[in-house]
């Protein structure tokens, strides 16, 4: 899978979509971004998702405040529609 280089060390974008990732993964920015918007600490989310360095973690909070309106976008087209959380579909 050919990434595009970012600015940021840690980062990359998928091809096709552009959403950015932490490179060398598949872990998406926003998944970072909206664990740190929940409240969990940059060592919290290291524990939820524990195949990601603390650097990489920093890498894409700082990638998500330097794009926020990106990554958002990112968030909101990946989230449950409110009329399915709570359902079997969102478990």
């Amino acid at each position: 899978m050919e990434e595009t280089i970012t600015e940021h060390t840690y980062i990359a974008l998928k091809p096709k979509t552009n959403e950015p990732i932490i490179k060398g993964t598949r872990v998406a920015v926003r998944a970072v971004a909206e664990l740190w918007l929940m409240g969990a600490q940059p060592e919290e989310i290291i524990l939820n998702i524990p195949h990601i360095t603390l650097a990489q973690v920093f890498d894409a909070l700082s990638y998500y405040e330097d794009h926020k309106e990106k990554v958002d976008f990112f968030i909101k087209s990946n989230s449950i529609p409110e009329e399915l959380r709570g359902t079997s579909l969102s478990r």
